[in-house]
């Protein structure tokens, strides 16, 4: 897998326990390990029937990704899609071998189909595998649905749930739940140019194939695609999280433009001529050219893809960097300003019409601020005119 350096912050959802990382509920509780100061509660949960009910909570800093930072964007993403998640007690284990369960799992959240999974319904399916015995409770509804979506093969008779996951296995995988077989079939003839492509079963090259056309996965540096090595769970993440960019974002995902400085914590994004106020979770995971960074880093102009979950935006991913010199020039009605001790003006909050709808945008001040205009109306309801650079307001004309 390529590297690609993050730091800071991650999130992720906690479902289960340390046990096992997709456990549902308290099924593999491991209570009394870690510290509960580094989570915070948001109430929106599901009860055995899929309803609405109970605390979900979001880990915040795993206390183990210290040698794993390549993998921090990825993990990131992942939990504010709910798909894969860390131990109760406060871990990753990013170097840790996944399971095939574990990525069964995997794959079925990143399919949307989670609360299917998760479903009196479907956990009460009388599995015919040879060791269904072997499938954790929690489980059960999740092969019941990666059967059903294709996800094995017609000569599958076990799951194997706590084989560890190969390259070629979990990459095949992932490939299905893209729907790609068909794709993959009609690629079987490729000719693969790894050096141990010979280790790779005629009739996986297929799905190999597909998956490097696709940006999933490629080889190592030595030109190896190494398809009988082990998976981690680090690996998992990146793979995972780049096919979930292959597929349709659900509704709590949005993309669009900055059209301002984020200011108590919220940030304004326009998309289609239209400006929606996003409010950051504390914690967002915030990552820009290729690095994590505090909310106050997000550029105006910078076009983004926001991830939200109980209201609040807790991922967000600039997709395109604003022009370094962009500038900007703006006429509103004057709401407040905010001085510092030495009476100067830090921030200035407006408030425009765009497209009929009323829109109030607050910009940051630089200290050496001209002043001009009519300055006698310097006041609110009086309309002002903004120009400055790089979110920073360098003058204000008084009209």
């Amino acid at each position: 897998m390529k590297k690609a350096v993050a730091t800071g912050l991650v999130l992720t959802m906690v479902m289960g326990g340390a046990s096992a990382a997709f456990a549902k509920g308290n099924d593999h509780d491991d209570r009394g390990k870690g510290n509960n100061s580094y989570t915070t509660s948001i109430n929106n949960g599901k009860n055995n029937n899929g309803k609405i009910s109970g605390n979900i909570q979001i880990r915040i800093n795993f206390d183990d990704l210290k040698g794993a930072q390549w993998a921090m964007r990825y993990i990131a993403s992942l939990a504010s899609k709910q798909v894969f998640e860390g131990y109760e007690d406060g871990t990753f284990k990013p170097d840790k071998s996944v399971s095939r369960i574990e990525a069964i799992t995997a794959a079925v959240r990143l399919m949307g189909l989670r609360e299917q999974a998760e479903s009196a319904t479907e956990m009460a399916t009388k599995l015919n595998f040879k060791d269904a015995d072997k499938i954790p409770a929690w489980a059960v509804g999740y092969v019941a649905v990666a059967l059903e979506n294709d996800l094995f093969t017609e000569s599958d008779d076990s799951v194997q749930p706590n084989k560890e996951a190969d390259r070629l296995w979990a990459t095949t995988l992932l490939v299905k739940a893209l729907k790609l077989e068909s794709e993959a079939k009609a690629k079987m003839n490729t000719q693969l140019t790894f050096k141990d492509a010979k280790q790779i079963p005629a009739g996986s090259v297929g799905y190999v194939a597909v998956a490097i056309e696709k940006g999933l996965v490629d080889g190592f540096e030595d030109n190896t695609f190494r398809p009988n090595q082990n998976v981690t769970r680090a690996q998992l993440a990146a793979l995972l999280d780049r096919t979930g960019n292959q597929m349709p974002d659900d509704q709590n995902s949005t993309a669009g433009t900055v059209n301002a400085a984020v200011y108590n914590n919220v940030l304004p994004v326009t998309k289609a001529g239209v400006t929606t106020n996003y409010v950051l979770h504390p914690d967002a995971f915030i990552l820009r050219n290729g690095v994590k960074v505090a909310a106050s880093a997000i550029q105006v102009g910078d076009e983004v893809k926001v991830r939200s979950f109980n209201n609040q935006v807790v991922f967000v991913e600039v997709t395109k960097m604003a022009d370094a010199n962009q500038s900007f020039d703006v006429v509103g009605t004057l709401n407040s300003t905010t001085v510092d001790g030495q009476g100067k003006i830090t921030s200035i909050s407006i408030t425009q019409t765009i497209n009929g709808v009323s829109q109030t945008t607050v910009y940051n001040v630089a200290a050496n601020v001209a002043l001009t205009g009519n300055l006698g109306n310097f006041t609110p309801t009086h309309v002002v005119e903004l120009k400055g650079q790089n979110q920073v307001v360098t003058t204000i004309d008084v009209k």
